[in-house]
């Protein structure tokens, strides 16, 4: 099963109040948030929209490889792990964008839609494209660090 949850660090900002996000693994991921609830919220943020950057890209994710005892454990948000395995299985499928909508019984345009990583897509579409894909969405529930 594979979690899209990366180990960032949290480092006092310029400003009083400010906290300055970084992820040792994937670098493009940089935000700041005041106080602790919005610098998770903006860290979810920019890790979710890098990883969607490097598959826009034709990358690959980075592997999670940071393990500092003064890191912090991100998962992007539901959603956009959804759309990242449904981008990373669609890849590794090698199949068309046609025969994923043959799979699914959609339009080839609703397709392009589910697989373009800028477009928000509803749940059910992605759940469907997975299992079309030979996968499944499993959800979990872990408890928060600052809890």
């Amino acid at each position: 099963m594979k979690a899209y949850a990366y180990r960032a660090l949290f480092e006092a900002g310029g400003r009083r109040g400010n906290i300055v996000i970084t992820f040792p693994d994937v670098p493009e991921a940089i935000s700041q948030g005041r106080g602790e609830a919005d610098a998770r919220r903006m860290a979810e943020e920019a890790l979710g929209l890098a990883l969607l950057n490097y598959l826009e890209r034709g990358k690959p994710l980075p592997k999670p490889r940071a393990k500092s005892r003064n890191l912090v454990d991100i998962a992007v948000a539901p959603d956009v792990a959804a759309k990242l395995a449904v981008l990373e299985a669609f890849a590794a499928a090698g199949i068309t964008k046609s025969e994923l909508a043959r799979r699914i019984g959609k339009d080839e345009k609703e397709v392009r839609r589910i697989l373009d990583p800028k477009h928000p897509t509803k749940l059910p579409a992605l759940i469907a494209a997975l299992r079309a894909l030979g996968k499944r969405l499993v959800v979990g529930v872990m408890a928060d660090q600052a809890a």
